[in-house]
């Protein structure tokens, strides 16, 4: 047995781990929910509207019945510019299935354009700007922060790892692409 284990990649491991811990909470959840007769049911992704760098208004409502991957970012994160090409990635692996990113800017230094930078990184997905009261609301503490919002607007997955061989954000990808 040991031998095997140290035969397994990192990845696999890991991907395992999650495989176990996701099966076991998932099954106390289900004994939790049985004996209270309550289904167990994912939260609901918290309304906001902001504004975009151009000034224009966006909210989470504009992407009602679609799979929404929501970042949380900086423009001064590093670990944030390591993780959004992978997110960027299983939004353009899963877009025939309508999943976007939103990205949302906050604690950013003055005189910051989110837009802008995302753009010289080679990145279009949209960010709303001055979005500090929103991650809040959110529970937010730090970046990068991403939520995985299936089209029924619930929290399928929440992400605080720049980890990008982090398993777990494809599988969320694909539960909310579903």
């Amino acid at each position: 047995m040991v031998n095997l284990l140290n035969t397994l990649t990192s990845k696999t491991k890991s991907l395992i781990t999650f495989l176990f811990l996701t099966t076991f909470t998932l099954i106390s959840l289900n004994v939790s929910a049985e004996s209270s007769n309550e289904s167990v049911i994912a939260p609901i992704a918290p309304a906001w509207q902001l504004k975009t760098q151009t000034g224009e208004d966006i909210s989470l409502a504009q992407f009602q019945g679609q799979a929404v991957i929501l970042h949380f970012w900086a423009t001064w994160c590093p670990y944030c510019k390591k993780l959004q090409p992978k997110l960027v990635e299983l939004a353009e692996k899963y877009h025939d299935k309508g999943v976007k990113i939103v990205a949302i800017s906050f604690n950013e230094d003055d005189g910051a354009l989110p837009q802008d930078e995302l753009a010289a990184r080679g990145y279009s997905f949209i960010t709303a700007v001055n979005g500090d009261e929103v991650a809040m609301r959110y529970g937010v503490k730090g970046t990068p922060t991403t939520f995985f919002i299936n089209k029924n607007n619930q929290v399928i997955f929440k992400s605080t790892s720049s980890d990008i061989t982090d398993p777990r954000l494809e599988l969320a990808t694909k539960e909310i692409a579903k």
